[in-house]
């Protein structure tokens, strides 16, 4: 009898918790309860599907969205989508949004003291190639400020969302930039308990994509199941 669940599922403390009390509003939004399994329909896991006529072909590229150039150090972040078995995951839509380069999203309620910049709206959307690749130009965010505690700062960080055969089929991550002090003192990324992990979350300083005299590349492939799995922000509550 073939397995109903042919993928690994993530090793234990691979994944953050829903409650993690440094992460103090997770103390407040955290189910007391057990999960109620919903199964899911047939049109939920065969679609809508997004294909290559919903996506401009100039989302990719967040630093050409208005008349101007965006201020900031500009970059190009780039990876693969994987399963669990090191497949490529094609035709998925991989969607990025952050904040500008002085930290402040284009958002109504970001009250952050920082300056708006006018031609930076912070968010593209891309779908992978049939090796699973995608690609994206930007600019580096920065940090902001966010009250959790005392003297509280996010690192710099961009968010992920990936949307799979169907559009109940989406998980969300974030991924961080190496070196950075801040990851040491951020309860979202320490709130992955293994430290291999936490690391899946920090991409790589990509040289071969680097451009010379005009931008520098990180790497960050993302891996949907299994033991070695991205960390994501929806997961089963394991406690």
């Amino acid at each position: 009898m073939s397995n109903p669940n042919p993928y690994r599922k993530s090793y234990f403390n691979t994944q953050p918790d829903f409650l993690f009390p440094a992460y103090r509003s997770t103390v407040k939004r955290a189910p007391t309860q057990p999960l109620v399994q919903i199964p899911q329909t047939l049109s939920e896991i065969t679609g809508p599907l997004f294909c290559a006529s919903d996506v401009a072909d100039s989302e990719w590229d967040l630093t050409a969205q208005h008349a101007g150039e965006p201020l900031g150090e500009r970059m190009f972040v780039s990876g693969r989508l994987l399963d669990e078995g090191g497949r490529p995951v094609p035709n998925a839509l991989v969607e990025l949004w952050q904040a500008n380069a002085a930290g402040r999203y284009k958002h109504p309620v970001d009250n952050h003291d920082a300056p708006l910049d006018p031609n930076f709206t912070g968010a593209g959307r891309v779908l992978t190639d049939a090796q699973g690749n995608y690609r994206f130009k930007t600019i580096k965010p920065g940090a902001y400020p966010w009250r959790n505690h005392y003297n509280a700062w996010r690192p710099a960080h961009l968010h992920f969302s990936l949307f799979g055969q169907g559009f109940a089929q989406r998980l969300v991550t974030q991924m961080y930039f190496p070196g950075d002090p801040l990851l040491a003192f951020d309860p979202m990324y320490l709130s992955v308990p293994d430290d291999k992990a936490r690391a899946r979350l920090v991409s790589s300083f990509d040289w071969e994509n680097t451009q010379p005299e005009y931008a520098i590349a990180y790497r960050f492939d993302i891996i949907l199941r299994g033991r070695d799995a991205t960390p994501m922000e929806t997961q089963e509550n394991k406690k």
